[in-house]
C-alpha cells in the first residue's frame, strides 16, 4: 500500500467510529451523514487492504486488525495535526530558528538590541549567532549555514542578495589623554603620523583602512595586527598604539581610559550590508528578525553633526 492512499478524513472517521462506538454519534460529530460516514471508512479499509469493524444491527465492534492498527493510526493522526500546528506557527513567526553569521562588531554591538526587539513581538523564536569575519561571513550564507548574513564592505558575491544596507563610522580609539585628544578634527594627515594597531588584513574594517591610505597615496604605520576588537583595544590601553574601529564596536565603550573619535571623511565610513542567498525565501520569523534589524541599523547610523565630537 502507497502511504499517499491513506487520506485524513477517512482516518478522522474512523477514530471518531473507534472511540464512540456508534456510527451515529460519530456521524453527527463530523457533521456528516450516516451513508457518508460509511463510504469513508470502507474506503479506509479498501486503502489498508482489511477490515478495521464489524457492524450488527445492534453495535459496532473493532475487528482485530482495526484493535491493532487504532495506536498507530491514532499517532499519524496527532503527527499531522502537530505538523499543522508547527507550520501555522513558523508561517505567523511565533517560533523557529534564526540563523545568523555577522561580524564581531555588529554581532555584539547591533546584533542584541535587534534580538530583543525581535523577540518582543516573536518571544518563541531562537537565534543563532555565529561571528566572524567578512569573507566567513559570505561562506556561511552561500553554504546555506546561516539564513541571514551581517557584513561589511563592498563587492558582495553575485549569489548573495543584499535585502537592507546601512552605514558605520570609523573611529580612532586611543587613551583620553593622547595628545591627539587636543585635536578637533582627526584625518588622513594625522593618521598617517601615527602608530597604529590594525585588525588583520581579511576584515572588513583593514579593507577599508587599507584602501583609504591607498587612496590618499599614504602608508599607515602598523605597530601591531590583531584578529579580535578586544584585543586592539588592549593593546591600545597598554600604550602600544591607537587602533582604528567602528564606532558601533563596544570594545570602545568597556573601556573608560580610552577615547574614540570619528574620522572625518566618506573614506571611512563602512557600508554595512544585511544578505541572503539568491533565490531561497525566508521564513517569517527571519523576515520578522530583518526588519527589527533594519531598525537597529537606522538608529545606530552616523548623524553629521556628531562626527566631530568625542565619543566618551
Amino acid at each position: 500500500m502507497n502511504p499517499m492512499d491513506l487520506n485524513l478524513r477517512h482516518v478522522r472517521a474512523f477514530l471518531a467510529v473507534a472511540e464512540l462506538g456508534s456510527f451515529t454519534r460519530a456521524a453527527e460529530r463530523l457533521h456528516l451523514s450516516q451513508p457518508a460516514l460509511t463510504v469513508q471508512i470502507r474506503k479506509l479499509e479498501q486503502a489498508l487492504e482489511t477490515r478495521l469493524l464489524d457492524r450488527s444491527t445492534r453495535e459496532v465492534a473493532l475487528t482485530h486488525a482495526g484493535r491493532d492498527l487504532l495506536p498507530s493510526l491514532q499517532r499519524a493522526v496527532e503527527d499531522v495535526d502537530a505538523i499543522r500546528a508547527n507550520a501555522r506557527q513558523l508561517n505567523a513567526g511565533k517560533r523557529g530558528v534564526v540563523r545568523i553569521a555577522a561580524l564581531p562588531s555588529l554581532a555584539a554591538g547591533l546584533l542584541p538590541n535587534a534580538i530583543l526587539d525581535c523577540r518582543r513581538d516573536n518571544p518563541e523564536l531562537r537565534f543563532v549567532v555565529k561571528d566572524a569575519i567578512a569573507h566567513q561571513v559570505s561562506e556561511m550564507v552561500l553554504r546555506e549555514e546561516v539564513d541571514l548574513g551581517l557584513t561589511g564592505g563592498d563587492g558582495l558575491d553575485a549569489h548573495l542578495e543584499c535585502l537592507h544596507e546601512g552605514f558605520d563610522q570609523l573611529c580612532l580609539v586611543f587613551p583620553r589623554d593622547h595628545p591627539v585628544a587636543r585635536r578637533r578634527a582627526i584625518g588622513m594627515a594625522e593618521l598617517a603620523e601615527l602608530p597604529l594597531i590594525l585588525t588583520a588584513p581579511g576584515t572588513s574594517v583593514r579593507a577599508l583602512v587599507d584602501a583609504a591610505f591607498r587612496d590618499a597615496g599614504q602608508t599607515a604605520r602598523v605597530a601591531c595586527e590583531t584578529t579580535y576588537m578586544m584585543t586592539a583595544v588592549a593593546m591600545v590601553r597598554a600604550g602600544l598604539g591607537l587602533s582604528i574601529l567602528p564606532a558601533s564596536a563596544r570594545e570602545i565603550h568597556a573601556e573608560p581610559g580610552l577615547r574614540a573619535r570619528p574620522i572625518s571623511g566618506d573614506a571611512f565610513r563602512r557600508r554595512i550590508s544585511v544578505v541572503k542567498l539568491r533565490g531561497r525565501t525566508l521564513l517569517p520569523g527571519s523576515q520578522a528578525f530583518l526588519r527589527a534589524c533594519a531598525a537597529a541599523m537606522h538608529d545606530a547610523a552616523p548623524r553629521p553633526r556628531a562626527r566631530a565630537r568625542t565619543r566618551d
